[in-house]
Order: C-alpha cells, then structure tokens, then sequence
C-alpha cells in the first residue's frame, strides 16, 4: 500500500500556525457576481441559500465579502462600513452569519487602496486587524493593488504580507488569511509560512483556453510574472499552477482563483472539469454565483460529494502532472494524487475540442511512487470508480431548489456526524456519495481507460483489490 509523499508530512510543520485550512477552504464569494455593487441584502440573502440549499451541510462555510464595503476611515484611522451598503455596520452581518452556522470573511489589499480604489491596509495592519476581530471577522482576502512598488522580489513582497499575518495572529482571533498577489514574487516558496493561502496568477475568467491580451503572461513566465493581468482561461491558470504541486499541504494552498462554475460561459463539461482539476489540485474552492438563482446543473457540479471527498481528504495531497501531450486543437494531460486509505486519484482530461479514448498505465498513474515501472502498486489490481457517474440528476437538482419536501439529497452528512467527519473517513466501497459507480477492474501491470468528451475529463478513484491472503 502506498502512502503520501513525504511533503504532506512536512509541510505540516512549516505552515502557519493558526490551524485553519488543514483542507482547502470552501465558501462563497461576492466578487465574480456582484463587485461593488454587493451590499448587507445580497449577502445575507445568500447566506440563507447557503444553509437552505444544503451547501452548508456540505463543507461551504465561508462568505466572503469582497471590495467596496468600506467608506474610508475615521478621525482615529479605523475603517468604517459603507452606512448606505451597511446601515447596521458589519458587525451585525457577520453576527446575523455566524447564527446561519457560517463563517464570514472581508477584503482588503496591501496597498494604500483597494483594487476598487477604496482604502487599502498598508500601513495600517494592526488597526485593520483589530477592528475586523471586533466585527466577528473569520477571513480575510488580501489583495495587490496600490502597493507602492513594494514587490520585484521575494522579500519585499513577504514583508509586506507578512506584516498582516502578523497582525491577524495579535488580535487573538483565528482569522483564515488568503493571500492574494496574483503570483507575484513566486508566493508558493514564502507565503506557507505566514498565510493559508496564495494565489497562483492572474484573475481567472469564465472561458475555458483563449490567450487574452490581458493576460499576457504563458505558463512558464507564469512562474515570474511581473504583469499577471485578468481574464485568464482555465487552461492558463492551470496549466501556470502545474509546475509547483509540492508547494500546496495542510493549513497552506496554491490557490487557483475563485470558481467559475454557474457564472455562463463555459459548457457543462468545462464546468465539470473546471470544479474537478480545481478540487484534484487541493485549491480552496469559493464559489461566486448567483445563489439565489442557481439552476440544477450548476448545483450538481457544486454538490458532487464524491469530489468534494477529494478536495477535503485530510491524508491527500495536490494531485501531479504525469504527462502531457499536444494533440490537434488542443492537448491531453494525466494527473495522479494520492488519497486516504491507499486510494489512487486519476485525473484524465482532454482540453482539445473532440471526445477522445483516453488511457493511462498503472506504471504512470503510481510515477511518483517509483519512476519507470519501479512501482509496487503496479503489481496490484484495482478497481476503478468514475466520480461522475452519480451525479445529482436534474430532477434532484431541481426539487432542492424548490425547497421541496420530498427532495432526496444523495447524502446526509448531519446523520452520519458533520462534513468534517465523514470526508476525514475512508469511504465504503457501497457508497455511491463518496466514491461514485465502479467502472471496472485495472489488472496487475495494466492501463486505464475512459472516454473523454471535449473540454473535459474522467476523474476516476481507485481502490487496491484486497488479496485472498487479506481476506
């Protein structure tokens, strides 16, 4: 049986002490669907879908509140709530949250504005800290606009987060801190210790492989960006966050960028590839849809709990990339992680615009447990599960929404102990949920295959087949 790489393990050690995000965060963002134009009203009034449409029950905990919320600061240098967006100050919004059973984060950036042009935090972190742990405050998200060219190096741009983190850590409070520079300075190699989460590179949008002026950046500049810019693809934002898996464990995430799931512009199957590389790669996973008129395929992808075992699977690590290869139109990519209970994650997608048979050898998928074939899980057979091929139909879907009485939710985490509690457990072979619909058995020294649809993937769980001696 093999177990996680020796990262995980480590990295545990060198994180940032305030024991949040041992899983990747999961919440719900203002950001992609309203920008400035959010306020007390739409927050709460997805709150309420949140808990109502079983998002809650399944591990979203996080609202988040992005830009715009603020009006400036008062004669003592302490930011204040906009009264017009807040008229009963952000205290009470996060207390009204904080009863839903969630938890409630803010914005700001280490700049002397906002990205939105309201007031920034630089130079004002321990006042910005203490009156975000006086309102209740959980998280925060904090931004890189308006820096004062404090950032070229590595140094720089980790002092002046680090002058954060420090402050969130005095008020006492436990504050997730998600750090948001874009990739600037290369964040994987100093943001673990002082943050529990860093962004990869530019702003990710809705559309699933375009290059885009704004985003000038290729993947392997990606790894030095100086302008990391916006509307950034799927496969570019991926395709950058590849190269440094190892950099992701317990308490501290490469982070993809906020999920596109819901928001238009990506197909059903992009959208399912979208919410799975996300998940495989142990990024948070924040959505930012409409809540309050969410439709059935959207809440399908979203309420896949057979992905959301992997993205909260506290004995995993970031799947890897295998292999990769250009084909017409597009190209093809194999990624392996290892799950709890010596389970195998496979990742196959296919980013060209036709359905493909797809395969990967046993001497692949277990590379990162012995390079050439080296492998002892390669001489084992396994039995594949697709963890798609349960998905919430529609009509399930659609009952939830409804608020219907009679509507079956695949799985009740409350009955069987929390979220937290079931994804910490090696799922019963039995439990469609968890583990979706067994597809097959993989011989010993044998391959797997899957047809792929374009833009898609086959995101697939294997489990070793027991020997007659274990029996």
């Amino acid at each position: 049986m093999h177990v996680a790489p020796l990262f995980l393990a480590i990295g545990l050690a060198a994180a940032l002490d305030n024991g949040l995000a041992q899983t990747p965060q999961l919440g719900w963002n203002t950001w992609n669907s309203f920008a400035c134009s959010m306020n007390e009203t739409v927050i709460l009034q997805a709150a309420e879908k949140i808990v109502s449409l079983g998002f809650r029950d399944l591990g979203y905990e996080y609202v988040v509140m992005d830009d715009c919320w603020s009006a400036g600061r008062n004669s003592s240098g302490y930011l204040i709530p906009d009264p017009e967006k807040f008229p009963n100050g952000v205290a009470d919004v996060a207390k009204k949250v904080h009863a839903m059973g969630l938890k409630f984060g803010i914005y700001s950036s280490a700049g002397t504005l906002t990205c939105a042009r309201y007031s920034g935090s630089l130079g004002y972190e321990e006042k910005d800290a203490a009156v975000w742990a006086s309102w209740g405050i959980d998280y925060l998200k904090y931004d890189n606009c308006y820096n004062q060219g404090e950032e070229g190096t590595p140094k720089l741009s980790y002092d002046r987060y680090n002058a954060m983190g420090k402050a969130l850590n005095a008020t006492g409070r436990p504050i997730l801190y998600s750090l948001c520079n874009w990739g600037v300075d290369g964040p994987w190699n100093f943001a673990p210790t002082i943050a529990n989460s860093w962004r990869t590179s530019g702003d990710l949008i809705n559309v699933w492989d375009r290059e885009n002026v704004n985003c000038p950046c290729s993947e392997l500049l990606g790894l030095d960006c100086k302008t990391p810019g916006y509307q950034c693809s799927v496969m570019n934002v991926l395709n950058k966050a590849s190269y440094y898996p190892s950099k992701s464990f317990a308490g501290a995430w490469n982070d993809l960028d906020m999920l596109e799931v819901g928001n238009g512009g990506l197909t059903d199957d992009e959208a399912i590839a979208h919410f799975s590389l996300w998940a495989a790669l142990k990024s948070p996973l924040l959505m930012t849809n409409v809540m309050t008129s969410i439709d059935a395929q959207t809440l399908s992808i979203l309420q896949n709990t057979a992905v959301l075992a992997v993205s909260q699977d506290p004995e995993s690590s970031s799947a890897v990339r295998i292999w990769r290869y250009y084909v017409d139109g597009g190209e093809i990519q194999l990624f392996s992680g290892s799950l709890s209970g010596g389970d195998q994650l496979v990742l196959l997608l296919n980013s060209s615009p036709k359905a493909r048979e797809m395969n990967a050898t046993l001497a692949d998928i277990f590379w990162s447990d012995g390079p050439g074939g080296t492998a002892s899980e390669i001489q084992s057979s396994w039995d594949v599960y697709d963890l798609w091929a349960n998905r919430m139909s529609n009509a399930t879907a659609n009952s939830i929404i409804e608020g219907s009485n009679n509507a079956t939710r695949p799985i009740n985490m409350t009955a069987l102990g929390g979220s937290e509690s079931v994804y910490k457990k090696v799922p019963l072979p039995t439990s469609k949920a968890l583990m979706g619909s067994k597809v097959g058995t993989v011989k010993a020294n044998g391959r797997v295959t899957a047809r792929v649809q374009p833009h898609g993937v086959a995101l697939l769980r294997l489990r070793e087949v027991a020997t007659k001696d274990e029996l």
